[in-house]
């Protein structure tokens, strides 16, 4: 067998696989357990509108915030504050479990939502897990706050 034989079977993809799940959970299994989520009025005084923006990338698949913008896969996020979760002019696509729950759009329930989706209301149709990290969700309220009437 050649030298260049004896590499590539050394660096085959199963190996590496093995490898890198063996660092991956080794690294994982060394990070400290995640400090208690600070107060909600905390997290959003202390809010970041523009890593807000960039949260918001992975939403804008099937929302946009902006004005006029309309409906995508999901609804419209303008001035949604004050709105009764379900409601939104236009969209057709909200699960019953949505439009029975009654709840009204605010910056702690969105902080809720977003925190776990389908488990805040089980058998709704967003597609998304949520954002699991508290400041992030701040961050990403934030930035939302600015798409409403004045």
């Amino acid at each position: 067998m050649n030298q260049a034989h004896r590499v590539h079977t050394a660096c085959s993809p199963a190996a590496l696989l093995v490898l890198l799940l063996a660092l991956v959970s080794h690294t994982h299994a060394a990070e400290p357990a995640p400090s208690p989520a600070k107060p909600f009025a905390e997290r959003l005084a202390a809010a970041d509108v523009v890593n807000g923006r960039v949260v918001f990338g992975r939403c804008r698949t099937c929302h946009y915030p902006d004005k006029g913008a309309g409906h995508q896969n999901g609804p419209s996020l303008w001035n949604v504050w004050g709105r009764q979760a379900g409601t939104q002019e236009g969209f057709a696509y909200y699960s019953q479990a949505l439009k029975d729950s009654r709840l009204v759009w605010s910056p702690e329930i969105l902080d809720a939502w977003l925190a776990d989706p389908r488990g805040f209301i089980p058998g709704n149709m967003m597609m998304s897990l949520g954002v699991p990290d508290p400041q992030a969700r701040a961050d990403l309220i934030a930035y939302l706050m600015q798409f409403r009437e004045q």
